[in-house]
């Protein structure tokens, strides 16, 4: 008798628990045209200049960011979503960027060096009052492909913009947040101090191996 009036009561709280799950998921908010954002940037952030010049090549963009959600960047007032996933958009700003400055190859097989980035945030954290913190955080491993050597570069962009009482402004606001927090990311990934160093590790600007035109 015991255990059947325990085994109710464990019935009941599980319907309650799948209750108040799926009572969440319907307030969710969904992604719709007039809530959804289009992060670009408004123009390619322009390289550092290399002593010998290579070609990237990104052969992949992984999220290590754990978010379930990564389109959605604004749960509150109605939701704020993304129109892409954040990898795309990232992916975008540094193959734009590099082939402005004349560093993009034009597939992998003619790469100098290779980049593999993990992207760890992409968005906003809500600050105090209306303010809304945004912030883009990867990490790229730059790869030669014919020495196998490889180069860590770590790059983030932040950017404090304000909020605003209406919705349409909110998003706005948004918006242009998160594109800045993108260009300072791109640049400080691509006129950083970092891929410099990780750029004159691992290409001397030709095919020769290592020493080999070492004098004797």
């Amino acid at each position: 008798m015991q255990l059947t009036s325990r085994l109710k009561g464990n019935l009941f709280l599980a319907a309650l628990v799948c209750a108040m799950q799926a009572r969440a998921f319907a307030d969710d908010p969904k992604p719709k045209p007039e809530n959804t954002v289009s992060v670009h940037l408004a123009e390619p952030v322009a390289p550092q200049k290399f002593e010998h010049a290579p070609k990237f090549w990104i052969t992949e963009m992984a999220d290590r960011s754990g978010n379930a959600q990564p389109m959605l960047v604004l749960k509150s007032r109605g939701g704020i979503f993304l129109d892409r996933q954040p990898t795309v958009i990232v992916r975008e700003a540094l193959e734009e960027s590099l082939k402005s400055g004349n560093l993009l190859a034009a597939d992998s097989n003619s790469a100098d060096l290779a980049i593999r980035v993990y992207l760890f945030h992409f968005g906003l954290a809500e600050g105090s009052g209306l303010d809304f913190f945004g912030k883009v955080e990867f990490t790229a491993i730059v790869k030669n492909p014919k020495t196998g050597e490889t180069a860590e570069v770590k790059a983030s962009g932040t950017s404090i913009a304000k909020g605003a009482a209406r919705k349409k402004n909110v998003q706005k606001n948004v918006q242009e947040d998160l594109e800045e927090s993108l260009k300072d990311a791109a640049r400080n990934f691509l006129r950083g101090q970092q891929l410099k160093e990780a750029v004159g590790l691992l290409w001397k600007g030709g095919d020769t191996a290592p020493g080999a035109d070492a004098k004797p």
